[in-house]
């Protein structure tokens, strides 16, 4: 029996304290374990993003956000807490305000309407360095989407 891995997300919720969930991403499976937690798996090669957010009572205590490619088997990935077993990790930032940049970011892609999950993996790693050195990225086009989808077509 050939089974496909997959990457599995586990997600919280609880108002105010802890908060987990993906902002964009097709899940192959869901799971409810109760009314506060599940678990989304997804397919290698799938691009998701997840947040990360807590707080405590003297305000948010975390914020991060890490865009993500699920592996196949055998392929090399980073760990990543609640992601199992991990991925290859094109984006991994925290603080609030550059969380918040990137947010916008996938939020401007979205209104070219461009799905995020299908944008050029080169791409998220492009705003993970920029604001990394505390510069501010590019905005993703769609000459530069359309230049990628023609590249993956090209490859055999």
């Amino acid at each position: 029996m050939n089974v496909t891995p997959l990457t599995h997300v586990e997600l919280f919720f609880i108002e105010k304290k802890i908060e987990h969930w993906v902002r964009f991403g097709s899940a192959a499976h869901q799971q409810q374990i109760d009314s506060r937690r599940r678990i989304l798996s997804f397919s290698p090669g799938t691009i998701f993003a997840f947040v990360r957010w807590a707080s405590n009572d003297f305000g948010t205590v975390i914020s991060r956000i890490a865009i993500v490619r699920a592996v196949a088997r055998g392929e090399a990935y980073q760990t990543l807490p609640f992601v199992r077993p991990g991925g290859d990790i094109l984006l991994n930032i925290g603080n609030w305000y550059k969380v918040e940049r990137v947010l916008q970011a996938i939020d401007a892609i979205e209104r070219l309407g461009i799905d995020p999950e299908t944008v050029s993996p080169d791409h998220w790693r492009h705003i993970h360095n920029r604001l990394t050195a505390g510069q501010e990225p590019r905005a993703y086009t769609l000459a530069q989407h359309r230049a990628y989808l023609l590249r993956l077509r090209a490859e055999p």
